[in-house]
């Protein structure tokens, strides 16, 4: 059984500033927790580093992070009758994933968009393309005042997105319409996207531990 409490012992005891954001830490995994188990998905998006942490969410945990992700014995078996050679290969070395998509990519779309309409919309767009009630959204500004993250945080509500927030310590925008904001005791932008990794990271473990731990 997992036990997420293990995990922000741990965080916590390597970075002791992050005591302050442990319940928020916790809040925001049960947002994540309740929406994969009821087979939603996550959008994650942020500007510069934070566009880097976006992706870095979403290869954690769409692939393995930690642990090993064996694909279930009904979709092995599923592939092996619909090809035997391939589907042996496939239920060798698909992993099991939980679903999220990085807005912060996606070319084609973002310069078509931006050169049609308003460019701080991008995320916005895609959240509302994407997001079906029940999905998180998952906004990352170290000010927690960017305005394209705020325009998609506005957006998932209107569309039954849970939205959790990852700032800075001073109180911003995102917080008004964040179910969650957890702020890292920082407010220099570098030193906050120090701090933002590690609440991530936990984040990560919690739930590759909750789905794919007694696998």
């Amino acid at each position: 059984m997992t036990d997420p409490e293990k995990y922000l012992d741990d965080l916590t005891g390597r970075y002791p500033l992050l005591t302050a954001c442990r319940e928020d830490i916790l809040k925001a995994y049960g947002i994540l927790e309740e929406a994969f188990a009821n087979g939603r998905k996550l959008l994650v998006s942020g500007n510069g580093g934070s566009a880097s942490d976006s992706e870095h969410i979403v290869g954690e945990l769409m692939k393995e992070f930690k642990l090993k992700r064996k694909i279930y014995a009904h979709q092995v078996a599923s592939l092996k009758e619909i090809e035997p050679e391939m589907g042996r290969v496939l239920a060798e070395n698909l992993q099991g994933a939980l679903p999220a998509i990085s807005l912060t990519g996606h070319s084609s779309l973002t310069t078509a968009f931006m050169n049609d309409s308003l460019p701080e919309l991008i995320f916005a767009q895609q959240v509302n393309g994407y997001g079906k009630p029940g999905d998180v959204y998952w906004g990352i500004s170290t000010s927690g005042n960017s305005r394209n993250i705020l325009y998609a945080a506005i957006t998932a509500k209107s569309r039954g997105l849970k939205v959790i927030g990852l700032t800075g310590h001073h109180k911003n925008r995102l917080m008004d319409f964040a179910d969650v904001c957890i702020r890292v005791p920082a407010v220099e932008t570098y030193q906050i996207q120090e701090l933002h990794l590690p609440v991530y990271h936990c984040l990560c473990l919690m739930l590759e531990d909750k789905f794919f731990g007694a696998l």
